[in-house]
Order: C-alpha cells, then structure tokens, then sequence
C-alpha cells in the first residue's frame, strides 16, 4: 500500500538524540533555546515559545487572550481535528461553529463575520490541509465587528498543517495574530512531538514562557531563591530530547515540503476536469504546504473501494467535530460542512510519493471509480 502517512525523520536524528541523553541534560535546556531561536529566524518572528504538543499551545493561547476568565463564545470551524475544539471546552468556553467554504476548507468568513457578537471572545482559524486563509478579507471583518459591537476578538490560527505555508510572502506565525503549530510525528517537521505558540506582542510572550512551566521564572535559581508565581501555568514546556530531533529535521523540512508541493503540483495538473473530482481552491497570494490534498469527489465510498483495490490509502482524515455527543448543545445549520463531509478524501501527497507512485494514484483516479 502507498501510506497516507510517513514520519519524516533526518538520518542525523538518532545521533542528535543519544548526544542529549548522554549529556545528563534531557529536560528543558539549550537545545530547546536553540530550536527556538532557528524558528523565530525562519518565521521572521521572535516571539516564539515551543510547548510539549500543538494542543498544550492552543490551550496556551486561549488562556492568553481570555486571562484564564470563563465564559463566552469562540468561532471555530468543526473541520478540524477534535483538538482545535477540546482545548475551548477545557478553558471553561462555549463553541460557536462556523461554516467552512467548500472551495477552500477553510472558515467561511460570510458566515464568519455574521456570527460575530459582544459575546465573542476568540476566533479559531485552521488552515485546512495547509492552506491559508485569506488573512486580509479576516482583518476586514474583524475592523467591522469593531465598528459594530466595540469589540476584536483575539485572532488564534492552528497552523498544525501548515509548517513552511505563507501568506502574500510572508510565513504564518507572522500575520499579527496568535499562531499555533504542530510538530507531531507525520508533520512536516517532527520532533517526534512537540509545538510552538507565536505571539504578536512581548507581553504575551512573557507570559507564555512562563505558563508552560507552572508560571515560574526558570531564569532564577529556584534553588537558591524560589521565584514567587504571581500567575500560575501548566507543565507544557518542550524537551532538549524534542528539540533534538526538531533541529536535527529543521533543514531536512524544506526538502520535505517541497516534495509536498511538487506532488501537489502533479495532481492538479492530471485531475483538473476529471469527471467526479473537484479541486480545491488555488490562489497566487498563498502558498500551501499541503501537509495532505484533499479532494471532493462523488461516491466516496465507490472511490475509496477502488483507491484500496489499487494498493493506495485515502482517508478523509478530519471528520466534523460537530457530531460528537459531548458537542451536540452547539449543533448549528453548516450547509457547508454539510456539502464537504459527504465529499471530502485525501490521497497521499507526501515526501515518501515518488514519480511512479503519484504516476499510479493519478492514473487510478481518472480511470474512474
């Protein structure tokens, strides 16, 4: 079978990890400060912080732009992975949903900007599959909602697919808003786990350092002087041992990357026009990272039958969130949703697809189904 999936690990990965243990210093240490100041250079931003796991940093960043207050509505999308959603629950909020643009994946800002209220604490954007969202048509309505209730709700975006994506030039983690991403195994940089939150201000950089460790200052020698925790925070820090394996693949992610999007650039050159497929939205202001592509397509269940038959694995990777019982008092008309969900597969895109395999995958699916 041609997986859907690969962990995308450097050959100079397991050395860089056996350094670090043999070094007594496997905890948070130098290698975490020099993870984070590679990715703050790569960004353009520095104002980073890495944590444990993109969901420990999008728990991060809602307590940051609540201050740790219940109660209030996030938009969000229910397109996702069940993290996105779960860390709101966990930070005492409700869950608003907001439809997706079947073009796109991404948040449908229309509906978006209609659902905007006083009650608005925080908008979640995810840029499905790596795609970004149109950052300028949100900034105008979130200058609306200003106009209109005096209020702008925090802007979090999930970057978790979305490692080397930019935005008119410039990367994500750099947009002005609070940004999440992932480092989890199949990402496109892997640290075996891991994530990083990105600030737009020093203030809540400060506070992020210091949240992801109980809200103690580990610049002072708490053995000597124990620091006094004016704010207390959570065990979210990273590891010397994660970040090891995040330098050691840093480098080795641009190659990954670009296989991604070469592959990307394949299909949509073969399946533009195929009967039963329906691409995406391609844009020349953004620039995806296509952790995976996705595909609308009819029958689903007759294309996946084939895709299997075919030695190839698809799957529609995120199903909507909104249909879990332990979210069902926020259910919501998403015709949206609704059109995608029946539709929506993904076919493997990744650095592991080579000529003869993306040759293969292309060939099967305009043969029909």
């Amino acid at each position: 079978m041609i997986p859907l999936f690969r962990v995308p690990m450097s050959v100079q990965a397991p050395g860089a990890v056996a350094e670090v243990v043999a070094s007594g210093q496997v905890g948070q240490g130098a290698r975490v400060a020099r993870f984070e100041a590679e990715l703050a250079a790569r960004i353009g931003n520095p104002r980073v912080a890495t944590v444990s796991s993109a969901t420990a940093g999008l728990h991060l960043a809602l307590r940051l732009a609540t201050d740790g207050e219940p109660g209030g509505e996030v938009l969000s999308t229910p397109m996702t992975m069940e993290a996105t959603n779960w860390t709101i629950l966990a930070n005492g909020l409700d869950i608003r949903w907001v439809d997706v643009d079947p073009a796109t994946l991404n948040v449908d800002l229309d509906d978006l900007a209609g659902k905007i209220t006083r009650n608005t604490r925080v908008i979640m954007v995810v840029h499905f599959a790596g795609y970004p969202v149109d950052l300028d048509r949100l900034r105008a309505v979130l200058d609306r909602a200003e106009a209109e209730h005096g209020v702008r709700p925090v802007v979090i975006e999930d970057c978790a697919h979305a490692w080397g994506a930019t935005y008119r030039g410039v990367p994500l983690g750099n947009q002005g808003n609070v940004s999440v991403f992932s480092f989890q195994a199949v990402k496109h940089l892997t640290c075996g786990d891991g994530g990083l939150i990105t600030l737009a201000d020093d203030e809540s950089h400060r506070r992020a350092t210091l949240l992801r460790w109980f809200g103690i200052d580990r610049s002072v020698d708490r053995l000597r002087t124990p620091p006094d925790v004016t704010e207390w925070g959570y065990k979210f820090h990273m590891t010397d041992i994660n970040a090891a394996i995040g330098l050691a693949n840093l480098a080795y992610s641009d190659e990954v990357v670009a296989r991604h999007r070469a592959n990307a650039a394949y299909y949509d050159s073969r399946l533009a026009g195929v009967a039963g497929v329906e691409l995406t939205e391609r844009r020349d202001d953004r620039e995806s990272s296509f952790w995976i592509y996705p595909l609308k397509v009819a029958d689903r269940a007759g294309f996946v039958r084939r895709m299997t038959e075919a030695g190839i694995t698809v799957s529609q990777v995120h199903a909507r969130n909104d249909a879990h019982t332990c979210v069902r008092k926020y259910a919501a008309p998403l015709p949206g949703v609704d059109d995608v969900d029946r539709r929506l597969v993904c076919v493997p895109v990744g650095w592991w697809v080579g000529d003869e395999d993306r040759e293969k995958i292309a060939d099967t699916i305009r043969a029909g189904w």
